[in-house]
C-alpha cells in the first residue's frame, strides 16, 4: 500500500511503457522514498535504505544472470556501480544524496537522457 502511494505522489506513471522505462519507474520510486527520508528519523530513513539496497542487489543479479545480454563492458560498469552504492549502504552514516544522484543517473540513463 505504501509503495502504491509513494508511486502516485511520485508522479510515477502507471500506463505500461517499455522495459527499460519500467525498470526507470522502479528507480524513480524506491528515489521518492530516499528523498522523503532526508529530514525523517532513523526508522524510516532505514526503510528507504532497505528497499534502496533491495534494488540496487536485484540489478546485480540481472547482471550476473546468464542470459543476460548486456555488453560486458556495461555490465563490468554497472556492476561496479553497484558495488560503490551498496558500500555506501554499509555505512553507518550513509550520504543519502549520493545514493539519490546515482539513482538519478540510472534513471536518466533508464529513460534514455544520459543529461
Amino acid at each position: 500500500m505504501q509503495q502504491m502511494l509513494a508511486t502516485r505522489r511520485s508522479g510515477v506513471t502507471q500506463q505500461t511503457g517499455s522495459l527499460r522505462e519500467q525498470e526507470a519507474d522502479v528507480f524513480r520510486c524506491v528515489n521518492y522514498g530516499l528523498k522523503a527520508t532526508l529530514n525523517a528519523d532513523a526508522v524510516d530513513q532505514a526503510r528507504a535504505i532497505a528497499d534502496n539496497r533491495r534494488l540496487w542487489m536485484a540489478l546485480e543479479a540481472a547482471v550476473l544472470h546468464p542470459a543476460n545480454q548486456l555488453p560486458e563492458a556495461l555490465k563490468g560498469s554497472i556492476l561496479n556501480l553497484s558495488r560503490m552504492v551498496q558500500k555506501e549502504m554499509d555505512l553507518q552514516t550513509r550520504d543519502i544524496p549520493f545514493l539519490i544522484t546515482m539513482n538519478e543517473q540510472m534513471i536518466a540513463e533508464l529513460s534514455g537522457d544520459p543529461g
